[in-house]
């Protein structure tokens, strides 16, 4: 941590090696081209090591010895040139064998950073084929909060010989990382920043700033603070840069910045970058003194994990980073919704089981069923995703929720009565028989309706129970729209067309 007052403090260059290895523009941003060549490689590698195995030989061995080299050198020759990103991308797109052995071949002094940079499941994965020197070989190139990042993927053993083996300012920032629970702005947070005082000369901040090395990633703004420590203000670069060096950080900073707390969850922050367009935010503690920072790439890493989930979620799957996981594992993770949807789904039959006798008299009712559960479906995953959406950005409360349940039913109201209109003319002139037409108009409308309703009650109601909105909120959407839709559709047929 670099600051003004300590003559210490100055910045040396990040040791990580995040940004050593990059492409020319043109070349990073084919990364589909950079993925195809190396399944190629590994490809070829495969089969020059089988048809030489074939061969009989005493030079055998050295032949593949040499065979396999040259495509290794390859191999290696092509990720010395990726930015870490990038080749974490190409591991997470791997099944594990090929995973593994391109992971051997990943220069040592990129390992951490392309830990980093994967997600946790391949973290976990990758970690477990390395010992205990590589991990603390690859912890050594990363900065202490980058280091936290790295824990819960390691074995529990390892963890004080880690800690251990960093200087004493990263095993500190390390253990303070730790010291946050998962998900917060503290958990998130980067120690590197730039404090400045308020009573100094634009000159004086100008003069050490040319004297560091490098400035951390992502400063658009230096923190300002008193004797004690606590957050005063923050001064952009812009204004530091266009204002008089004679002018004081006093008389230009802003005061009472926008800032963050520790113990803020870090889904929150992410929507106070996105409403601010931040780039950086200073953190503090409950007493108001200056902790670190939170900058825009740490939050978008939050934002693009928690839409991930929350698709999955949706379909009641667990997150699961990994889509080459091994298959017992997948398997498990999708036992729970998968017994919640086939009891669902035999609910939903039986309702059908208690309409027999009219289906069996209509037959013509067999072929409207899907229908009916059809669209209702597709309209309650509309209200079901705008209502996630609302809650995800704090837009719904109690006040406001009941308009948006009235609004989305009045939506449905209007298209049932189009749709359910057309369908009923549809049904007429296929079948002949204007009850049957009447009958499937009425029961799309209902349907709808009662599709809006439930895509907007199930994630209030979720929420409201503490739960995860998205957690499971397709499965019981389907369940409601077939079993409702089979219930009004049959029960309304068996009522007008019994006799």
């Amino acid at each position: 941590m670099a600051s003004t007052s300590d003559e210490q403090g100055q910045t040396g260059p990040d040791p990580t090696a995040r940004d050593a290895a990059q492409l020319p523009p043109d070349q990073r941003r084919d990364i589909k081209g950079t993925l195809a060549h190396v399944r190629e490689l590994l490809r070829k590698q495969e089969v020059i090591q089988a048809l030489v195995h074939r061969q009989q030989g005493s030079r055998q061995e050295l032949v593949e010895a040499l065979v396999l080299r040259q495509q290794e050198v390859a191999l290696a020759q092509k990720l010395r040139a990726l930015h870490p990103a990038d080749i974490a991308h190409l591991l997470e797109s791997l099944p594990g064998n090929q995973r593994l052995r391109l992971w051997q071949l990943v220069p040592s002094e990129l390992d951490g950073a392309v830990l980093l940079e994967t997600s946790d499941d391949v973290r976990e994965f990758l970690i477990a084929d390395m010992d205990k020197g590589e991990i603390l070989n690859a912890a050594r190139e990363l900065d202490g909060d980058d280091v936290a990042e790295l824990v819960p993927q390691l074995p529990s053993h390892l963890v004080p010989d880690l800690l251990g083996s960093l200087d004493p300012e990263d095993q500190a920032e390390a253990r303070r990382a730790l010291a946050f629970p998962a998900g917060t702005v503290g958990a998130l947070m980067d120690f590197d920043l730039i404090p400045i005082r308020e009573d100094q000369g634009l000159d004086l901040v100008l003069r050490y700033l040319r004297r560091l090395e490098r400035l951390p990633d992502h400063t658009d703004k230096l923190m300002v603070v008193d004797k004690a420590r606590n957050l005063v203000g923050v001064l952009s670069l812009q204004d530091l840069l266009v204002h008089d060096p004679e002018v004081r950080v006093a008389e230009i900073m802003e005061r009472d910045p926008l800032c963050l707390r520790t113990d803020d969850e870090a889904e929150e922050a992410a929507r106070i970058f996105d409403r601010y367009a931040l780039v950086s935010a200073p953190v503090v503690n409950a007493h108001g003194q200056l902790i670190g920072r939170l900058t825009v790439d740490r939050v978008l890493a939050v934002a693009v994990e928690s839409a991930q989930d929350d698709m999955l979620a949706q379909v009641g799957l667990e997150p699961e980073s990994d889509l080459f996981a091994n298959v017992w594992r997948a398997a498990r993770n999708r036992w729970p919704w998968l017994i919640i949807n086939l009891c669902t789904a035999f609910a939903a039959s039986r309702v059908i089981g208690v309409f027999e006798d009219t289906i069996e008299r209509v037959v013509a009712l067999a072929a409207l069923m899907p229908i009916v559960a059809s669209i209702g479906g597709n309209t309650g995953n509309q209200s079901v995703a705008l209502t996630i959406r609302g809650l995800a950005m704090d837009q719904i409360d109690p006040r406001n929720a009941p308009y948006l349940m009235a609004k989305e039913v009045g939506v449905s109201l209007i298209n049932g009565i189009l749709w359910g209109g057309i369908m009923a003319m549809v049904t007429l002139m296929l079948y002949g028989d204007p009850l049957l037409g009447a009958v499937m108009g009425v029961a799309m409308l209902l349907n709808l309706v009662l599709a809006a309703a439930v895509g907007v009650g199930i994630p209030i109601g979720l929420k409201a129970l503490g739960r995860d909105p998205a957690m499971g909120s397709s499965i019981f959407l389907t369940f409601m729209t077939d079993a409702g839709g089979f219930f009004i559709f049959l029960g309304l047929a068996a009522a007008v067309l019994a006799h």
